[in-house]
């Protein structure tokens, strides 16, 4: 009855349980952790993943918060120092307006001088922080980094102004202690005068090429800025760059546009330009010694540069450079023949008769037509009949430029 009882409820007795069946049991029951298990590890795998994601989104965010704070912060101006006040200090803004304003107590005081550049609180106008020394960027950028490939070398019919060009500039260089037992001051500047496209400026890069003082490199055109006292802030800076990298050298192209004559009448961007000029002449024969620092002008049309800047002790030496002579035309023909292939009847002599009144540069496009004109004409050489052409074409546009130019000084 007890069996029957327990068959009818459906019941299972243990006792009534076998080996086998306690095994299969046992397996299912074991397959299913191992499923459990690596669902749990890829459930972990995908939690390990989602909290990476997350934290570089955590990230991001605050950077966007950060950058979004930064957009909505007021903007900071930019001013000097111009005196010190127990806490206080009186500062120049960028607009020109000065203040007596209060001190960040975070900022050391003897990091601040006259002269330190700040920044203010736009609201306030209370002093920030420091800001480094800051050059302007025509400035900044008239460092010649890459080594002008332009030699002496390569520079035809020039040996004279050459030579007396590296005894201006390097020998100070090479040998100061020679000018100090001779108790003579080295040279200041170099004035280089001549018609354009006479090698003006190739000698001053052949310059660049030949020291290892740090060259800097600016047009004349470039110091002459618009506003009031801008032109004479660039110069300034022009100098102290080059006093920082010492020892240096300031070549200054087309000086003509910022050392005119200064006349009695004139307009305010005249007298802005005589502003310039004499910022220029104060650097250069100033109190602050320049004995590390030489300067190479060059310009054609020295006939407009005024008294003050020709003097001895600004530009002590003033080196013309004329049109090329019959032996210079050789010269310079030859330097550009070096890598050029030649027909038999190319003649330098004749070149240099047929190039009269040629200036160098002239010259050098005589040699670049001559080869445009074999290379059009599928020749392996240059020619006579080559360089006959490029002498008619370059001759053609000097007679075309020499007419519709008002300026006929060397002409």
């Amino acid at each position: 009855m007890a069996s029957e009882a327990d068959d009818s409820t459906g019941v299972i007795n243990n006792d009534e349980l076998t080996t086998t069946d306690t095994d299969l049991i046992i397996n299912e029951l074991r397959k299913d952790y191992e499923k459990l298990s690596d669902k749990a590890q890829t459930i972990l795998s995908e939690k390990l993943l989602l909290e990476s994601e997350f934290n570089q989104l955590k990230k991001r965010t605050n950077r966007l918060d950060e950058e979004l704070r930064n957009i909505k912060t007021p903007p900071l101006v930019v001013g000097h120092i111009q005196d010190l006040i127990n806490d206080n200090a009186v500062v120049r803004s960028s607009n020109g307006s000065i203040f007596l304003v209060s001190v960040n107590r975070m900022i050391k005081s003897n990091d601040l001088q006259p002269g330190t550049r700040v920044a203010l609180n736009q609201e306030t106008l209370s002093v920030v922080e420091i800001l480094g020394d800051s050059w302007d960027p025509l400035v900044s950028s008239a460092e010649i980094i890459d080594v002008p490939d332009v030699t002496y070398a390569s520079i035809g019919g020039l040996e004279d102004q050459i030579s007396e060009l590296k005894e201006s500039i390097e020998l100070p260089f090479e040998k100061p202690e020679q000018f100090t037992k001779f108790g003579i001051k080295p040279p200041k500047g170099v004035l280089l005068t001549g018609p354009p496209g006479t090698g003006k400026t190739m000698l001053a890069k052949a310059v660049a090429n030949s020291t290892n003082a740090t060259f800097l490199g600016m047009v004349g055109s470039e110091l002459a800025q618009k506003y009031i006292g801008e032109g004479g802030r660039m110069v300034r800076e022009l100098f102290e760059l080059a006093r920082e990298k010492s020892p240096s050298i300031i070549f200054i192209d087309e000086i003509d546009s910022i050392g005119s004559k200064r006349l009695d009448t004139a307009t305010s961007g005249d007298r802005e330009v005589q502003r310039t000029l004499m910022q220029l002449l104060a650097e250069m024969d100033g109190f602050d010694t320049v004995d590390d620092i030489k300067i190479i002008a060059a310009t054609n049309r020295p006939e407009l540069l005024d008294r003050a800047l020709l003097r001895p002790g600004r530009f002590d030496r003033i080196l013309e450079i004329p049109l090329p002579d019959y032996d210079s035309r050789k010269s310079i023909f030859t330097v550009h023949f070096r890598k050029m292939p030649k027909a038999k009847d190319v003649d330098i002599s004749i070149l240099a008769k047929k190039t009269e009144g040629f200036s160098g540069a002239e010259i050098k496009s005589v040699v670049v037509e001559a080869g445009i004109s074999a290379i059009t004409s599928d020749s392996n050489q240059v020619s006579l009949k080559h360089f006959r052409i490029a002498i008619d074409k370059v001759e053609a546009n000097r007679k075309q430029n020499k007419n519709s130019s008002p300026d006929r000084l060397y002409n």
